[in-house]
């Protein structure tokens, strides 16, 4: 993890002991605030920050198997016309740092630190997730933190903040941007993966996501504009495994029967931006 000081010029990361919220400081390996609550920097470079009381189960957020999953599916290049232009609306904000909250492994956070420069952070409360993610883009710095509680960061940090496909808190996202800040949000666009919805999960139902994100931010944010994203990709077998796995958690013994018989096909990924300031 790239250090982070009170009194420098970098990124400022909070004490998440429960009543702190100190400046941390770093130390030779680890980080530690003014009241000596201490946090160590594992050997991949991230720092977990995550407490007791913000974790609803022992291993939250996704699961070894589906991170590994989603970076296969990335690393194989069929999203990247959505990551591509995913980074080109993110280079559109004022130079400064950039926080991807709810970052899962960091391809997207990587690809936008590539576009625009900059520091780059990155936050998920899956342990999985952010020790793959530290690993493997050294550039960027990542921690473990929940961030439908508390995002671990001074206030007014960021010129960017994204959430692509994750969970969305616009109170801490309205305390850490800049007043000159963008917020890039992305939800799955209606026909997501509609085709493998139909025939493995039994629907091909359209849910229009747009509605529920704008609730949930348009009592702190202004929204400037909305653009949908859409492409289509030729999966091979795994990679439509890689993707169902990554994305649905829960599929019961039959919808996984259906998924291993699936032959390759024509899959639909899309996504539904919204720009905020």
């Amino acid at each position: 993890m790239t250090a982070d000081t009170a009194d420098g010029d970098r990124v400022v990361l909070l004490c998440t002991v429960r009543g702190c919220g100190l400046p941390l400081r770093r130390l030779e390996r680890g980080l530690v605030c003014a009241r000596s609550h201490s946090f160590d920097t594992a050997r991949s470079g991230y720092v977990n920050l995550l407490q007791p009381q913000d974790r609803r189960s022992r291993h939250p957020g996704d699961s070894k198997e589906a991170v590994l999953a989603r970076r296969r599916f990335l690393d194989g290049g069929y999203a990247e016309p959505l990551v591509s232009r995913l980074a080109g609306l993110a280079a559109e904000a004022p130079a400064g740092p950039i926080l991807d909250a709810g970052c899962g492994e960091g391809h997207h956070l990587d690809a936008f630190r590539r576009r625009r420069g900059g520091e780059a952070h990155g936050a998920d409360i899956s342990t999985p997730a952010i020790d793959l993610a530290s690993r493997t883009f050294r550039a960027c710095s990542f921690v473990v933190a929940n961030a439908d509680r508390f995002l671990p960061y001074a206030d007014g940090s960021f010129a960017l903040i994204t959430s692509i496909t994750a969970r969305m808190n616009a109170a801490e996202f309205r305390r850490l941007l800049r007043s000159d800040g963008m917020l890039l949000i992305a939800v799955a666009g209606p026909d997501d993966l509609i085709e493998l919805r139909e025939a493995i999960l039994g629907e091909g139902t359209r849910v229009d996501r747009t509605g529920p994100a704008i609730r949930a931010l348009e009592g702190e944010f202004t929204l400037l504009r909305q653009e949908r994203i859409r492409a289509v990709a030729p999966l091979d077998r795994q990679a439509i495994a890689d993707v169902m796995t990554s994305s649905y958690r829960a599929m019961r013994a039959r919808e996984r029967e259906r998924l291993a018989a699936l032959p390759p096909m024509d899959v639909t990924l899309s996504r539904d931006v919204q720009i905020w300031a």
